[in-house]
C-alpha cells in the first residue's frame, strides 16, 4: 500500500510540478485535441506544448491516435480528483476572512467534502460607506423570491414584513428558530395571512428552545450562509453568497440535516 501510494504521489508530482501541464490536461481532459488545437487554445508556445505532451505520453497520462493526443482513463481520474481538491482548497482560500475565526460546527462530513458546491461564491461585506450591504443584497434575494427557506439567529426589523409578502403573494416559507426570535417575527405578521398560510403548509416554523449559531437562508436562485465568530457573536459584516445549483443543494442539505438534528 505504501509503494502503491508513492507511485500515485510521484505520478502526481510529475503533473503539478508543471503549470503547462496542467493546462495541457485540463485540455485534454475537456476533449482530444491535437498539438495545434492545445496551442490555439492555451496561447502557449508551440515547442513547449510539443515537448510536455511527450513527457506526458511517456509517463502514460496521454495516449495519441493518429495526430489526436487523449487523457488516459487513469489520469484522468487521478486529474479530476486533483480539480476537485484544488477548488477545495480555493474555497477556504478564497474566503479565509469568512471561514477564520468562525464557528463551524454545523457542518457535518458531508458539507466539508462537497465543499466545493460553494466554489463559484462570492463574499459580501459591509465597509464603512455601506454598512448595510450584506442585509440589503439578502432584502433583494427575498422580495425576488417565491420559496425560502432559512435559519434565522436574529431579528431584522424587516423579515416580517418580507416574509408576510411571500405568503400574500402564495408562496412557501420553511424557518428554523429559537422561541425568542419567533415571538419577535410571527406577533408582527398579518394573523390572517398567517394562519391561512400555516393551515395550508405553506408557512412552516420550527421552534427551538435554544438558540442554533448560524445563519442560512435560501432563496429561489440563491443561498446565502453566515457564520458566528468564535466569541459567540454573530458576524453580520459578511455572508457567503452564491447562485449555483451546486450551492442550492449544498445549502438544503445543510437545511435539512439541521432540521432533522434539532427539531
Amino acid at each position: 500500500m505504501i509503494r502503491d501510494s508513492d507511485y500515485i504521489d510521484n505520478k502526481m508530482m510529475f503533473i503539478v510540478k508543471s503549470e503547462i501541464r496542467l493546462k495541457i490536461l485540463t485540455e485534454l481532459n475537456a476533449r482530444p485535441q491535437t498539438v495545434k488545437e492545445i496551442v490555439d487554445n492555451t496561447n502557449m508556445v508551440y515547442s513547449s506544448v510539443s515537448n510536455n505532451i511527450n513527457r506526458l505520453e511517456l509517463n502514460d497520462h496521454v495516449q495519441k491516435i493518429d495526430r489526436v493526443y487523449e487523457i488516459t482513463p487513469m489520469t484522468r481520474l487521478h486529474f479530476n480528483q486533483l480539480m476537485e481538491f484544488k477548488k477545495s482548497i480555493d474555497v477556504i482560500k478564497n474566503f479565509d476572512s469568512f471561514w477564520s475565526k468562525h464557528k463551524i460546527k454545523y457542518l457535518n462530513n458531508e458539507l466539508i467534502e462537497n465543499i466545493t458546491e460553494l466554489y463559484e461564491s462570492r463574499l459580501i461585506e459591509t465597509n464603512p460607506t455601506d454598512i448595510y450591504r450584506t442585509h440589503n443584497n439578502v432584502k433583494k434575494q427575498l422580495k425576488e423570491s417565491k420559496n425560502v427557506k432559512g435559519i434565522l439567529p436574529y431579528i431584522h426589523p424587516d423579515y416580517p414584513e418580507l416574509i408576510e409578502d411571500i405568503l400574500r403573494e402564495d408562496g412557501n416559507v420553511e424557518l428554523i428558530m429559537e422561541r425568542r426570535i419567533y415571538k419577535g417575527i410571527i406577533k408582527q405578521i398579518d394573523e390572517g395571512i398567517k394562519r391561512k398560510s400555516i393551515k395550508s403548509g405553506r408557512l412552516k416554523i420550527h421552534v427551538l428552545n435554544e438558540s442554533i449559531e448560524l445563519y442560512l437562508l435560501i432563496c429561489d436562485n440563491s443561498m446565502n450562509l453566515g457564520l458566528f465568530r468564535n466569541d459567540g457573536s454573530y458576524d453580520q459584516n459578511r455572508i457567503l453568497n452564491c447562485e449555483s445549483k451546486e450551492s442550492l443543494h449544498w445549502a438544503n442539505t445543510l437545511f435539512e440535516d439541521i432540521k432533522e438534528r434539532v427539531i
